[in-house]
């Protein structure tokens, strides 16, 4: 008797054959007997087909490939369905063999074994029975998911060291292959991560790989805006009854040691409450990870690798996340390469600063470059005071001479469709300021003082084009009370000039109108607002300047309360201040990401309406 492991892995007692070799039965079929050719076709599609059976048959085929010609493609979709996978490693290395004589003899095939390759690239699927309903599900405890996937991408490399023509036909198979993004998180990682490791072997498809992933992300990134993350967070917290997770781990590309298996465990305090903001947490730790593994070499940074890198990862961003509206967190991709070498800050400011004083551009893209420079000077810890100086002289150097273009034309008036640009620069550069003000002014005051001074904002404040008046008022406030403290410019009095001009908007909503002020009207964004995933955000956190706490000296210009319109509080760090509340000053913050994360009806849209009183 045999033992049950020695069964298992000893070969049948016999191979049952019927029909003569196959050169023989394809003979026939080509002369129109198609009995044996039927009953060839039965044999490999016999779900207990033994091991030896495939090696056998495969043999054959390895030798009689030049009779698979296209009239036979329904025997080879047969062969390709076998499942050699999860079989011995004699059938695995037989069945590799047998595609790389396949595609080199009939490139007609070639599709047909991409797609059978790139269907692996996700769990099996199994059927789980559930209250006598057949629940179809992935198969996530698949103890040998990691070394099929290995397997897989040694099919791919097979083939295409036999067809060098395999990526141009593989990049729409893997586009048409992605999984939807309601399919389980397991199903979404194992995708992206296995994409992304076919870069490494077929770098000609990387850019477009990163184009197909971001573009996946940014589709999930829309769809949870922060405020929906906030509220299933607030919500999760407040319940009493937590559901423990049922799902584990993600697949990531660089902690080994922490797998069991193929699997990380993952605690259920690092879950996303919300499904779709838990799937693009999971997916863009994977990103991360393949951006720090691609740019590292044996833990140092290698610089052509990052250089190349960061060319298609600005190429993706050009497409792609510049001209879509609010994104939360997908354009961190760019905030964690940059900050591998100041170098690619830098080019990544420059790149930004073209878009932005190029007249050739849309205003909207010009408005969202603004955006990100303002945001990103302002975030970025590793970005140091003589870069952010250097981009501050070429922001208000343009801006003044646009007043000088623009303030004695017929085009001197308020007007954000007219010079849309410009003010996207000006708060740009308030924004900065309100959080790089202290590392300007710091080690010599004196010194500190005079370049604020040079910079001039007076002249920027006081202009025709009245920038104060279309900047988020939060912005408006702290850069008031900062500029104020330093005596660079006095701006409460156009402020509440502003204020009295302000025009009410008349929003249609399902309630009926509703009438309130508009108080973004450049419907601006701040892009690197504080990030909420909570296992990716590992990765950003030691690179992110948060924001400070305002001391009781700077509270101490603002000595009377702000009145605050009827919007809801956010949970943005700039926006809460964590100001005590016995000063008697509401803190007053600005409002990034809020002007596309809630509807109009509910007037949460944009930032608080904010009444700056005159100082007494």
């Amino acid at each position: 008797m045999l033992g049950g492991d020695e069964f298992i892995s000893s070969p049948p007692r016999k191979t049952v054959r019927f029909g003569g070799t196959l050169t023989d039965i394809l003979l026939k079929y080509e002369k129109g007997e198609t009995t044996d050719f039927e009953l060839l076709k039965h044999q490999l599609s016999d779900p207990d087909i033994k091991d030896a059976q495939i090696i056998n048959w495969l043999h054959e085929f390895r030798a009689s490939v030049a009779y698979l010609t296209k009239e036979l493609e329904q025997l080879v979709s047969i062969l390709l369905k076998l499942p050699w996978l999860r079989r011995s490693r004699e059938v695995v290395e037989e069945y590799l063999g047998f595609l790389g004589n396949l595609v080199s003899a009939q490139t007609v095939h070639l599709r047909p074994c991409l797609r059978m390759i790139v269907s692996q690239f996700v769990p099996p699927r199994i059927t789980i029975r559930e209250d006598d309903v057949d629940i179809s599900d992935s198969d996530d405890d698949d103890e040998n998911l990691s070394e099929n996937f290995n397997t897989c991408h040694r099919a791919l490399q097979t083939v295409a060291r036999y067809v060098p023509s395999t990526p141009q036909f593989l990049m729409p198979i893997l586009v048409e292959n992605f999984p939807f993004i309601n399919k389980s998180e397991r199903t979404l990682e194992c995708y992206v991560h296995n994409l992304l490791r076919v870069t490494v072997y077929l770098p000609t498809l990387r850019l477009q790989v990163l184009e197909l992933i971001i573009e996946k992300l940014l589709k999930l990134d829309v769809s949870t805006p922060q405020q929906d993350i906030e509220d299933a967070e607030e919500t999760a917290n407040n319940s009493d009854s937590e559901e423990k997770s049922t799902e584990e781990g993600l697949f990531d590309m660089e902690e080994d040691e922490q797998r069991k298996g193929n699997k990380v465990v993952s605690s259920s305090s690092e879950r996303m409450a919300h499904p779709l903001a838990e799937r693009l947490d999971i997916l863009m730790t994977i990103l991360f990870s393949y951006i720090k593994d691609v740019c590292h070499v044996d833990g140092k940074l290698d610089i052509s690798n990052t250089k190349d890198l960061y060319r298609d990862l600005v190429s993706v961003f050009d497409k792609l996340i510049l001209p879509t509206h609010a994104s939360c967190h997908v354009q961190y991709f760019m905030f964690y390469i940059c900050s591998f070498k100041l170098g690619l800050a830098e080019a990544f400011l420059d790149h930004l600063w073209k878009k932005l004083h190029d007249p050739n551009n849309p205003s909207v893209i010009r408005q969202t470059a603004g955006s990100y420079i303002g945001s990103f000077l302002a975030r970025a810890k590793f970005i140091p005071v003589v870069t952010v100086k250097a981009c501050l002289d070429l922001l208000v150097n343009w801006m003044h001479k646009y007043i000088d273009n623009q303030d004695t034309g017929a085009n001197a008036y308020c007007d954000v469709a007219l010079h849309g640009p410009f003010y996207s620069t000006c708060q740009a550069v308030f924004y900065t300021l309100i959080f790089r003000h202290k590392q300007l002014l710091d080690g010599n005051l004196r010194k500190g003082l005079s370049y604020l001074q040079s910079l001039n904002f007076e002249r920027i404040v006081m202009c025709q084009l009245n920038p104060l008046k279309i900047c988020i008022p939060s912005v408006v406030n702290l850069f008031a009370a900062i500029t104020r403290k330093y005596q660079l410019v006095f701006c409460y009095t156009i402020i509440e000039r502003n204020n009295r001009q302000f025009i009410p908007v008349v929003r249609s909503g399902a309630g009926g109108d509703l009438v309130q002020t508009c108080t973004n009207p450049l419907d601006s964004f701040f892009p690197f607002d504080p990030y909420l995933l909570k296992r990716s955000k590992k990765t950003i956190d030691p690179f992110y300047q948060f924001w400070e706490e305002l001391s009781a000296e700077d509270l101490e210009n603002l000595k009377k309360p702000i009145k605050k319109g009827t919007s809801e509080d956010e949970d943005d760090d700039f926006l809460k201040g964590e100001t005590p509340q016995n000063d008697g000053v509401v803190e007053i913050a600005p409002n990034s990401y809020e002007s596309n994360t809630r509807s109009p009806v509910s007037s949460i849209g944009s930032p608080p309406d904010c009444y700056v009183p005159y100082p007494q």
